[in-house]
């Protein structure tokens, strides 16, 4: 569905017009390339208007991108607009919703637990983040989990599915779902097409993660928050509600060793340690950062796992974006991201084509992922580990050469896809459906030898480059997944915060079992030409 009429933000001429200095914006790229930090778009706002703004294509304006936890902060406004309207309260129990869960003996904790609590991480129960998201019963896994902690009692975690219960009780409570919710409140105000929210089987937003929106729209949203509600010179998000969320809620300090993540949490928002502002916060570096101070909204999306280094990016440059007065020269050249690279360059073709043209390439399951939960998949690893419909094991692979170009089709799961992949160092664009989401993917494709043929695959709905490579001895063929990001970088961060996952008497067990990630995800599957 599309939202019928169009909002767009308004522009400024070049940011000089209203405060915004080009010459930081332009340092500010350059520090992201110098500390290799993949930006898919930037947007800048002041005064209300659009100062700046930049995609990295095959990144572009019209494509939505995943949000991770900045979903978190759409959930709080969901919230927020059913606290205004009389729905709940922030001290709704969560066991009230759902009287079904309470135990037979009386559990103190469950008693307790209540909207706030789940709002700004007290929540105490201590989800795994390896719980099987391809589970249906999202809400037993819930009630299920342990505690950690008492709600309340001065303990923080970061828990992403508490606010998947928030979506639940939402749902419960309003017989809608929420992005039901939020369309005529929220996302019909602001001008932004009803989007895409990852979902259990009963159509329960995942909460925490999986939505998928526009630069635009993710500004518009942090842009009516700035303004306390307001848009377009109506209220839209209840003005308490903006003025509560950012408040600090929980002192996350002695529990996190992230900078930027100690500066105190408020209703699914940031306090920030650069600036006097707070911010909506995604894995991968999907930022929404509002300045207290200057009337700045800055945006972000992108493919960084390390996001206290992209954050220190931006602080570095943050505080001089503003000028004074137009004193700066208007630039005769604006900056850019530029295109991402792809380091799949015209070769020769392989002779191997022709006898590879058309024919069924059926692949083996690997056991190991599949017990996992986490069945190989065309799609990066970092699109689908939270997914509740993974699709997975990929089969029948087939080829077509045709010049220029070749297509690959694939069996995974219920899905059936074909992209088109460019051979010519261009890239095709192709519609696909994987996992129970839509996604356009660029793909080139290149020989680089006789019997290796090398795949690349970005689905701009995500956030990095799936590279498929498939090496043929005879009928037999290794197929080599590997992603851009790697997975090695992902595991590498993970590490860092290994007394998440492990007990601190299993911590170097912890260590070695993210050492060996990236060689079990990224394993080698074997298959068979027919």
């Amino acid at each position: 569905m599309e939202i019928k009429e169009k909002i767009r933000l308004p522009r400024a001429d070049y940011p000089e017009q209203v405060g915004i200095s080009s010459k930081t914006i332009s340092e500010l790229i350059e520090d992201f390339r110098a500390q290799n930090i993949e930006v898919h778009s930037i947007m800048i706002l002041r005064e209300g208007k659009v100062a700046y703004e930049t995609w990295a294509a095959p990144y572009s304006p019209e494509y939505p991108h995943m949000m991770y936890s900045v979903s978190k902060s759409f959930t709080s406004t969901a919230v927020g607009f059913a606290i205004a309207e009389g729905l709940m309260t922030l001290e709704t129990k969560l066991i009230d919703i759902f009287p079904e869960y309470r135990p037979k003996i009386k559990d103190e904790n469950l008693e307790k637990l209540n909207v706030h609590h789940l709002l700004s991480m007290q929540s105490g129960k201590n989800v795994s983040v390896f719980s099987d998201k391809a589970k249906n019963h999202w809400i037993k896994d819930y009630f299920d989990s342990a505690w950690k902690f008492s709600p309340g009692d001065g303990h923080w975690q970061y828990i992403s599915e508490n606010q998947y219960m928030l979506c639940a009780m939402l749902t419960r409570i309003t017989g809608m779902s929420v992005v039901e919710f939020l369309t005529p409140r929220l996302f019909e105000p602001l001008g932004i097409d009803v989007p895409f929210w990852e979902h259990d089987i009963d159509g329960i937003e995942a909460g925490g993660w999986g939505l998928y929106l526009k630069t635009e729209d993710l500004a518009k949203f942090m842009f009516c928050y700035q303004q306390h509600g307001m848009f377009n010179g109506k209220q839209v998000i209840p003005e308490k509600w903006t003025y509560l969320a950012q408040k600090q809620h929980a002192n996350n300090s002695p529990f996190t060793n992230v900078i930027d993540s100690q500066c105190g949490y408020g209703y699914c928002f940031w306090r920030c340690g650069g600036i006097n502002g707070y911010r909506a916060d995604g894995m991968f570096s999907q930022f929404g950062i509002v300045s207290n101070d200057d009337d700045i909204v800055y945006v972000m999306t992108a493919g960084e796992i390390n996001e206290q280094k992209t954050r220190d990016c931006i602080w570095r440059h943050f505080n001089n974006l503003i000028i004074e007065n137009d004193s700066e020269p208007t630039p005769k050249n604006k900056p850019e991201l530029g295109a991402l690279p792809d380091d799949l360059e015209p070769r020769e073709h392989s002779k191997f084509e022709k006898s590879l043209d058309g024919k069924t390439i059926a692949m083996q399951i690997n056991p190991i992922l599949n017990a996992a939960g986490f069945p190989f998949s065309m799609l990066p690893i970092p699109i689908v580990y939270m997914s509740g419909d993974r699709a997975g094991n990929v089969d029948n692979i087939v080829f077509r050469f045709d010049g220029n170009t070749c297509t690959m089709s694939w069996d995974e799961g219920d899905e059936h896809n074909t992209i088109l992949c460019g051979m010519d160092g261009k890239a095709r664009t192709s519609p696909i459906k994987l996992a129970g989401m839509n996604f356009t993917a660029f793909s080139t494709a290149a020989w680089l030898d006789e019997n290796t043929l090398e795949v690349h695959m970005r689905p701009v709905g995500g956030i990095c480059m799936r590279k498929i490579k498939l090496n043929f001895n005879g009928h037999i063929v290794t197929l080599r997944p590997s992603s851009q990001m790697p997975m090695s970088a992902m595991a590498e961060s993970l590490a860092l915060d290994v007394d998440s996952f492990f007990p601190p008497i299993l911590h170097k067990f912890g260590l070695v079992a993210f050492d060996q990630l990236p060689g079990i995800i990224d394993a080698p599957i074997l298959g068979r030409i027919k």
